[in-house]
């Protein structure tokens, strides 16, 4: 066994002048991941456990350390590639890929920690879980991978074999452009997706269920303890206050 080769980060392919990783099996396992924490954050909000959250985040971060270390035996990936096996691969950089999954990494630990071994609600843990579900979703739905644009960005060499090709790609096609009657429609439909998404959470802030959970989750343990106080309170005066007694 070549033990050196055992332990390189990333396959090396003829024609390829960097290791590289295959993009197909990462989105793949993008998208296994995003449900996970959807899941994790829907299981939270409806059912108020957060059981499958913590196996999920334990899951992730160990996933995600695997990753940095060498991505062949990361569980995730794994599974990526089981679905994918059959299509060609479409290779990436490893360099930046291995860069952007520290990225995930950082954020996993500090996960793990507030939600496994010291949970509470915590405005950080809400926006670190957030963070993840958008990195993941913008890799698995449209093949960006935010991390590998920060590594271009603090890297002095551009890095090569980036995912959709981007490195490489210094003209647009014509279907990849747009028409003006094309950016009116786009403009107006950001518009509206974003004022729904406004109105959702301050025209109804007491009428939904993941509005008053995100709430809560978001509080500080000072502001969830006066809460905890404040409705034993009006329990314990509506308790003596009640005219059967």
């Amino acid at each position: 066994m070549n033990w050196k080769a055992s332990f390189a980060y990333g396959e090396k392919v003829p024609g390829y002048e960097v290791r590289v990783l295959n993009e197909r099996e990462a989105r793949a396992a993008a998208g296994i991941l995003f449900v996970g924490a959807f899941l994790g954050l829907a299981n939270g909000v409806m059912l108020g456990t957060a059981v499958f959250s913590e196996y999920f985040v334990t899951f992730f971060a160990i996933d995600f350390t695997m990753r940095i270390i060498q991505p062949r035996y990361a569980p995730s990936l794994m599974l990526g590639r089981f679905f994918v096996q059959n299509q060609k691969p479409e290779y990436v950089g490893a360099a930046q890929k291995r860069f952007a999954w520290a990225l995930g990494f950082v954020l996993a630990w500090p996960m793990f920690y507030y939600l496994v071994i010291y949970f509470q609600p915590n405005p950080i843990k809400v926006l670190v879980c957030l963070i993840c579900m958008a990195l993941l979703f913008f890799e698995a739905a449209f093949s960006i991978c935010l991390g590998c644009k920060i590594f271009g960005w603090i890297k002095k060499q551009d890095p090569k074999y980036c995912p959709g090709g981007i490195c490489e790609m210094n003209i647009k096609e014509p279907v990849q452009t747009f028409n003006l009657a094309q950016k009116a429609i786009l403009i107006v439909t950001i518009l509206v997706m974003g004022y729904g998404i406004f109105a959702y959470f301050t025209k109804l802030p007491d009428r939904t269920v993941f509005v008053k959970k995100m709430k809560t989750l978001m509080m500080s343990q000072e502001e969830f303890n006066a809460m905890q106080k404040a409705k034993e309170k009006a329990e314990e005066d509506a308790f003596f206050n009640d005219d059967d007694f």
